[in-house]
C-alpha cells in the first residue's frame, strides 16, 4: 500500500504561511532534502488555494507527477497539470493509497490536512527558526490524537530542523 507523506515547512510557532498566504519567510538557500524526497513520490495532493499560490510562483514545479486539487466548487485545468476533485478528501485518498505507485505527497493546505489527517502515514516537517506570531496554522483543531515515532532528525547550518515522524 502506498503511503501519504505530509512534507511541509512551518515556522517555529506552527504557521505554514502568513495570514495573507505569503511564504516569503521560507529558506530557499538550500535543497534541504527536497530533491531526494521528490524522487520518492509520483502523486501530489493540494487544496485549491495552495494550487493557485503554486502557480503564482512561475512554472508548475510538480511536472511528471499526477496532481489532484481538492476544491468545493467544480473547476477544470486547461493545462492538464492536475485534476480537480470535489469529493471527501479522506475517502478519495484512501482509494488512492490502494492503487500501485510511489508515495503520495500531501502538499497542503491546512484545511485539507485537517480533513484527511487520519490518512497521513508520515510527517516530514521542516521547522524554520522564525516566529511569525500569526498566520495560517499547520494543524487546525479539532484533530484526533496521533502518537508518532521519530524516524529522523536533521539540522542545517541555517538553523532549520527537519523532523520525520511516522504513525
Amino acid at each position: 500500500m502506498r503511503k501519504v507523506i505530509l512534507y511541509i515547512a512551518s515556522s517555529l510557532d506552527g504557521y505554514i504561511a502568513r495570514t495573507s498566504g505569503e511564504v516569503d519567510w521560507l529558506f530557499t538557500d538550500d535543497d534541504y532534502g527536497y530533491s531526494k524526497f521528490f524522487a520518492t513520490i509520483d502523486t501530489v495532493l493540494m487544496g485549491r488555494l495552495t494550487y493557485e499560490q503554486v502557480l503564482s510562483f512561475g512554472d508548475y514545479p510538480y511536472t511528471g507527477t499526477q496532481g489532484f486539487v481538492f476544491s468545493k466548487t467544480p473547476q477544470s485545468d486547461s493545462s492538464n497539470l492536475v485534476e480537480f476533485i470535489n469529493r471527501d478528501p479522506a475517502a478519495f485518498i484512501g482509494e488512492l493509497k490502494q492503487q500501485p505507485g510511489k508515495s503520495i505527497w500531501l502538499v497542503g493546505d491546512a484545511g485539507l490536512i485537517q480533513s484527511c489527517f487520519e490518512q497521513i502515514d508520515e510527517f516530514i516537517l521542516s521547522i524554520h527558526p522564525i516566529i511569525l506570531g500569526e498566520g495560517i496554522l499547520l494543524f487546525l483543531p479539532p484533530l484526533s490524537q496521533a502518537d508518532l515515532k521519530l524516524q529522523h532528525c536533521q539540522t542545517f547550518d541555517s538553523g532549520l530542523v527537519q523532523l520525520t515522524y511516522s504513525r
